[in-house]
């Protein structure tokens, strides 16, 4: 279930061949046109693509992950038997048995139910095998579920963070431009997730991610999103740093990935000792789901590549 922001660089030759063509249309408009187009083109076509995504999450910082068993759920009755069930189905990874019951709670006022709902949802898309169209139709109903929970209670953290998160991922249907311009939106609902609850680590990790991704966009991409954009969101790793230091203070070892991401935002700065301690750290932490598997194996190819 892991996901990672993607990046699939584009070749030197493909801008070269967008600038050009863009260059030889007369007027401004066209040649507006013609070259925000052709960068499109070059961030998403073939082998020069690039896409920006958040961590997954799914079943994040848990401490057993059992592999779903039949879809029966367990009834439960009044707000808060509900969503301790829910919690507690979550803790565990039955995921098929939480989304069929807050799905009872569908068409609920609460924000608690809705956001809870559009994890839940948005989880369904990550499990092995799910079908493309269902996938998407998932994908669009855990947005509107988070959309509605933050209508619901604009002071729930939680709706904030997983409206961002769902924004995101339905960038992945709405083309490149779509989605970096939802990329200033979500960090705006990012921050205002951790400056309601200064101390939810995985708000703190996805902001870090977040400035990541854009640190690291080599200059040639950066061209490619000023042609789409002229401010695209920059970030530095310094900011990363901060983020997912941050994260690990409130909440120690809570998630493999953050371990990996300090490791990575170190061999990024040139800290080759301080990248070594957490990519270490990464390949120590028990492997519990697939994500930490995953996160295992890159953590000893860090390791070594640094030698």
């Amino acid at each position: 279930m892991a996901a990672r922001v993607l990046m699939r660089f584009v070749s030197s030759r493909t801008l070269t061949q967008s600038r050009a063509r863009g260059a030889g249309v007369r007027g401004t408009h066209r040649f507006y046109w013609t070259t925000s187009r052709s960068a499109a083109a070059a961030l998403t076509s073939g082998r020069a693509a690039l896409l920006l995504g958040l961590p997954a999450l799914s079943c994040l910082g848990y401490e057993a992950y059992r592999r779903v068993q039949g879809s029966a759920v367990l009834h439960a009755v009044g707000k808060e038997e509900v969503l301790e069930q829910a919690d507690y189905l979550y803790s565990c990874a039955e995921t098929e048995k939480l989304y069929q019951l807050l799905l009872q709670h569908k068409d609920s006022d609460d924000a608690e139910f809705l956001w809870r709902l559009a994890r839940a949802s948005r989880d369904l898309t990550l499990l092995p095998g799910m079908e493309g169209k269902r996938k998407k139709q998932l994908t669009f109903e855990a947005f509107e579920y988070a959309k509605r929970a933050l209508e619901k209670d604009e002071k729930c953290f939680a709706a904030h963070k997983w409206y961002a998160v769902c924004l995101s991922d339905v960038g992945d249907y709405e083309g490149i431009k779509v989605k970096i311009g939802n990329s200033y939106i979500i960090r705006e609902h990012l921050e205002r997730a951790i400056e309601l609850n200064a101390k939810d680590a995985t708000s703190l990790h996805i902001l870090g991610y977040w400035c990541f991704a854009f640190a690291e966009l080599p200059w040639y991409q950066r061209k490619v999103a000023a042609a789409l954009f002229s401010s695209p969101p920059v970030a530095t790793y310094e900011e990363a740093l901060e983020f997912f230091l941050k994260a690990e203070e409130v909440d120690p070892d809570f998630y493999s990935k953050n371990l990996l991401m300090l490791g990575k935002t170190y061999m990024a700065m040139k800290d080759k000792q301080r990248a070594e301690l957490w990519l270490t750290k990464a390949k120590d932490y028990p492997a519990h789901t697939l994500e930490d598997k995953e996160v295992h194996k890159e953590a000893v190819d860090l390791l070594k590549k640094l030698g």
